[in-house]
């Protein structure tokens, strides 16, 4: 009975440092770019867009679709840095607690 004494210790020590990564993850932003760097998505860290910034040269009427196109391509590379960044918040959390795979967390 005392591993599951300490389990749920670490546990509860588990979910007041999810809180505080939480926390954290609404203070951080990322940019993600596409074209060179002519198109950059400013995301948060719960994923909401926060900056969208476009080169002029792009704004041309003929330059629709590719623009349409750089736009979600930093929007992907955004969000992937984001999950990446929270991924690694996440192991630094976990990390003392054996969990099974698949496991999430908050419950």
């Amino acid at each position: 009975m005392k591993n599951i004494g300490a389990m749920m210790k670490q546990v509860q020590e588990m979910q007041t440092r999810m809180a505080d990564m939480q926390a954290r993850l609404e203070t951080l932003t990322v940019t993600g770019q596409s074209g060179a760097g002519l198109v950059r998505v400013t995301l948060s860290g719960k994923g909401v867009m926060k900056g969208l910034e476009v080169d002029p040269s792009l704004l041309k009427p003929e330059e629709k679709e590719i623009l349409e196109d750089l736009v979600i391509a930093a929007h992907t590379d955004a969000k992937s840095r984001m999950d990446q960044l929270v991924a690694d918040e996440m192991k630094q959390v976990t990390g003392g607690l054996p969990l099974p795979p698949g496991f999430q967390l908050p419950f």
